[in-house]
């Protein structure tokens, strides 16, 4: 949802929509204890944690420099769509993530 969400033309929800994921994951994380699913909860918290400290460490490129800003989030995104993805298929598998 939330990646279907950032690409909508016109109105960006991709941000609320991922708060929103980050909030019930947070909430519902106790649920999985135990299961093979707990290993998920931890990967897409730690995959958005992450993916924010990166994009505010590397915000003010944006203001003095446009190009290493635009290639530094590029990076970034692309890390964070490896990690959904990979999340994804270990899902799909009714597998954990291992880091």
């Amino acid at each position: 949802i939330v990646a279907v969400g950032a690409v909508i033309p016109g109105a960006q929800p991709g941000v609320a929509l991922l708060l929103v994921a980050f909030i019930l994951d947070l909430v519902k994380r106790g649920d999985a204890v135990g299961t093979w699913q707990e290993s998920h909860f931890g990967w897409r918290i730690r995959s958005v944690v992450i993916a924010a400290i990166l994009y505010l460490v590397t915000a003010p490129l944006w203001l003095l420099f446009v190009v290493p800003g635009w290639i530094a989030w590029t990076c970034i995104s692309i890390w964070f769509l490896y990690r959904v993805v990979r999340g994804w298929v270990n899902l799909n598998g009714n597998r954990p993530v291992t880091p």
